[in-house]
């Protein structure tokens, strides 16, 4: 899928260039003549690659840039990181709808269920969580399908991953 190219700069010559090269690869463009228009769209935007010139007057960007191209642009060099971005954006996207979807099967987890799974992970045979939850062994294998229908694995390592998915910062 080809995500949309936000351009920003003030310069029109510029922008209306870069959009006429872009089009002619099949890459939507969208220009901004400034970084504040720029932004007060973002919220309202699809994710896509931002391509902006860093030196315009009262906000320059510098910050989370995954590369640089000096002015005149090359065009292959352009289209290059352009195609280099969508795969990066490409790549953050999946995981974070995975992330998203680790942490949706979670919350379907009762917090005995969490307990549980808490210390599967980590490791404790059912016997260990029994005695350390006040339950019986039984009561402990019965969660344990609980958790293995909500996640859709009966597997400890499957178990594992997702728990440390859902320990992780997004």
């Amino acid at each position: 899928m080809t995500r949309p190219v936000y351009l920003v700069d003030d310069d029109d010559a510029v922008r209306q260039a870069l959009t006429l090269l872009l089009s002619t690869v099949d890459i939507p463009a969208v220009g901004f003549a400034d970084p504040q228009a720029f932004l007060a769209q973002a919220p309202k935007l699809a994710p896509g690659c931002l391509i902006l010139d860093i030196r315009m007057p009262v906000v320059s960007f510098r910050n989370g840039a995954a590369d640089f191209l000096s002015k005149p642009i090359d065009e292959q060099d352009l289209i290059d990181a352009i195609q280099k971005c969508q795969e990066a954006l490409e790549l953050r996207l999946r995981l974070r709808a995975e992330k998203a979807e680790t942490l949706a099967l979670l919350a379907a987890l009762t917090p005995r269920e969490r307990d549980v799974l808490d210390r599967v992970a980590e490791g404790f045979t059912t016997r260990q969580i029994a005695e350390g939850l006040g339950l019986s062994p039984r009561t402990v294998e019965s969660h344990r399908a609980a958790i293995g229908t909500k996640l859709g694995t009966t597997s400890q390592a499957e178990m594992t991953r997702f728990w440390l998915e859902g320990r992780e910062t997004p």
